[in-house]
């Protein structure tokens, strides 16, 4: 019982130290969006069309998400299992992605301005104001696109880095840069809805700045290194990558259809409220989307050291205190429809007053199914189930809503899109049982059973064991316990005998120099893992960052007689590695 309580605390605090920052790479985008959306309903001469054009952007807003979060997600991956077993292939990670995605960012916006140069945006609509006003949005946009895909993925490493002030700087700067320009440029400038765009691309270039200066100055343990890179890995990131981005890449074309019904449909008031809508509900998703991100990045660790029970408690702490938050999150945007909507618009007898009221009512009741759609997807993702990493996003982010949109908006009008949304979360949850289903021959009854796990990641739970460590008294049990499950697995008893000394003196010395450093609550977690031939033993910590192996190399010749039991942990043992992962202590020890 002390071991899952300690583990969960280990995984819970980490997740939770993880998501804001998470949430701030998403709600970038979200609030420029929603500020964007405020200037040009409220300060724009035409504030309909204004927000019309901005509602014409989004299907081009979620491919670059898409774009960006391939890289970030197909790198985060490979970065999970590069520190658990290859740390040296970091530097080529971060080189090639920072070159394919800037490419990317530079092809894309160079195709943007040549839509607008040529006409070609009439694909999407051939109406006055509307498309001069997106044509003047798009190319606004268009500027900062490279800043924004390449700021993303500095974002993602300088995360994983446990750089998180420097990302919080960078992205509050943004926020306020954007909000400025946005003042600037509609209000005291006569830019109009060109200037939403070029105050959003000016804060994205401010965004990758501030992150850059930290790596010019040699501060980061990644750095670029061209030389004798393999470019090959371009593309195992994107084939580890794509899946996570597919969602995002087929909601373009649900936004195209979708904007397509509305408009035949309800009318532009439809889909200026439903612009409006999406606007302030941006400021909400990148929560669940962030539980997403934290997911994935504590799975694909998870699976490069091979810990299927530490997978299933990610997934359970997402499932119950992430879920509770998002049901709060839910209730509170329900409650302030009518106020939200006066954010945007002012007349209640008017269409768009009321489409938007009840979008701000009936939307954000798919966000709980659509956290266990997002959260499954991305471990479908890290786990390489390749079947349900496609199936799951194309579902969530088109097929579902599409083919209920077509049925319920020519009936029902704007409510009938806002149902379809919520009819997605239940269609997706029946595709994860379903699945998990055929593959356990019966139906699932625990997030294990939900899960699936590969068979190829991991050992059985006989051939490991778990052992919590909450203080100096339970130090003495550490030994007899890993004794014990050694002479179960048949492992002769000089190896025994050190395995069961070495984690002991690890665990006493976490607990008398790592847990009396403040007055935080502190947890240890033992893991011993017998595969092959091979004694893998691992102790993971929350507490301050202790590298054994540099304060060893930096000790005085008079201090040779103490810390003992460091020194005997590196004399008997065959390899030991130590990782401070996202701000834990992870100390590996191979017999």
């Amino acid at each position: 019982m002390k071991r899952k309580f300690s583990e969960d605390q280990l995984l819970s605090g980490l997740y939770f130290k993880l998501l804001p920052y998470q949430v701030l790479l998403i709600i970038i985008n979200a609030v420029n969006g929603i500020v964007d959306s405020i200037y040009a309903s409220n300060f724009i001469l035409d504030g309909k069309s204004a927000m019309s054009a901005i509602g014409l952007f989004a299907p081009m807003n979620h491919f670059l998400y898409a774009a960006s979060m391939m890289f970030v997600s197909g790198s985060q991956i490979l970065y999970g299992r590069y520190l658990a077993r290859d740390r040296n292939r970091i530097n080529h990670l971060f080189t090639v992605t920072l070159a394919v995605a800037g490419g990317l960012g530079l092809v894309t916006c160079g195709l943007m301005v040549t839509a607008v140069l040529t006409g070609a945006t009439r694909v999407f609509t051939s109406v006055e104001p509307d498309l001069q006003l997106f044509n003047d949005y798009l190319l606004g946009q268009a500027i900062g696109i490279p800043a924004l895909i390449l700021g993303q993925q500095l974002f993602s490493f300088l995360s994983l880095e446990n750089q998180r002030k420097l990302t919080m700087t960078a992205s509050i700067a943004c926020l306020l840069v954007n909000i400025v320009g946005d003042h600037l440029c509609i209000v005291l400038l006569p830019l109009g809805i060109f200037g939403l765009g070029l105050s959003s691309s000016i804060s994205v270039f401010v965004f990758l700045g501030i992150q850059a200066l930290f790596y010019i100055r040699g501060k980061s343990e990644w750095h670029l290194s061209a030389k004798g890179c393999d470019w090959r890995m371009a593309s195992t990131i994107v084939k580890l990558g794509y899946s996570g981005a597919l969602s995002r890449f087929v909601e373009m074309f649900r936004c195209l259809i979708v904007n397509f019904l509305m408009l035949r449909y309800v009318g532009s008031a439809g889909l200026s409220s439903f612009a409006a809508t999406n606007s302030m509900m941006a400021i909400f998703w990148p929560v669940p989307f962030g539980m997403m991100a934290v997911t994935r990045m504590l799975l694909s660790i998870s699976i490069g050291e091979e810990d299927r029970r530490s997978m299933v408690d990610v997934m359970k702490i997402t499932m119950t205190k992430g879920l509770m938050v998002v049901l709060v999150m839910v209730a509170g945007i329900i409650l302030l429809a009518e106020p939200f909507t006066r954010i945007f618009y002012h007349d209640p007898a008017d269409p768009v007053y009321h489409y938007t009221v009840m979008g701000f009512r009936l939307l954000p009741l798919c966000m709980p199914l659509a956290l266990l759609s997002l959260c499954f997807a991305a471990y479908a993702q890290a786990a390489e189930k390749k079947v349900m990493s496609v199936l799951l996003p194309v579902t969530d982010g088109a097929v579902g809503v599409v083919v209920c949109s077509l049925l319920l908006i020519p009936a029902w009008g704007m409510n009938g899109l806002y149902i379809s949304n919520i009819l997605n979360g239940f269609i997706c949850a029946a595709i994860m049982i379903g699945g998990a289903w055929l593959k356990l021959k019966r139906f699932p009854h625990s997030m294990e059973d939900l899960m699936a796990i590969p068979d190829r990641i991991g050992v059985d739970e006989e051939a490991r064991i778990d052992i919590s460590v909450t203080g100096a008294e339970e130090v003495t049990g550490v030994s007899r316990r890993i004794g014990e499950f050694c002479k179960q697995r048949g492992i002769d008893r000089r190896r025994s005998y050190f395995a069961s000394l070495c984690m002991e003196e690890a665990a006493g010395n976490v607990v008398k120099h790592g847990f009396t450093k403040d007055q935080k609550r502190h947890s240890a977690d033992i893991r011993v893992v017998h595969k092959g031939d091979e004694l893998i033993l691992r102790i993971r910590d929350n507490c301050a960052a202790f590298d054994p192996q540099a304060y060893m190399k930096a000790m005085g010749p008079g201090e040779l007689g103490s810390n003992i039991g460091i020194r005997l942990v590196y004399s008997i043992a065959k390899e030991v590695k130590y990782q401070n992962l996202l701000g834990m202590n992870v100390l590996t020890i191979r017999i």
